[in-house]
């Protein structure tokens, strides 16, 4: 299984459109940023074809250890959460 890193993005779009390598580093950074900053002031981020971030607030909650089935506290907690779109999950699901 291949990771696909920013300087793999930033690469591809040195190669095809021609940037320096400076620059289209840069771009993949604010996208990230941008992506990021929104996801911490609350708001949804949707991007058309692909999905939508969102966080979600969890409430605390009693959990187990899986390891010695103690009861533990797991504290409320916002996490970050990823809906691919319909046209996204069909381009997948046809590999």
């Amino acid at each position: 299984m291949a990771t696909i890193t920013r300087i793999d993005l930033s690469n591809a779009l040195r190669d095809k459109f021609g940037l320096t390598s400076a620059d289209a580093y840069k771009m993949i950074d604010i996208i990230f940023d941008e992506i990021g900053q929104s996801l911490i002031n609350d708001e949804e981020v949707k991007i058309s074809g692909f999905g939508t971030f969102k966080i979600l607030s969890k409430p605390a909650r009693v959990g187990r250890n899986p390891k010695t089935g103690v009861p533990a506290v797991i504290s409320a907690r916002r996490v970050a959460t990823f809906r691919p779109s319909t046209e996204f999950r069909q381009q997948v699901s046809k590999k």
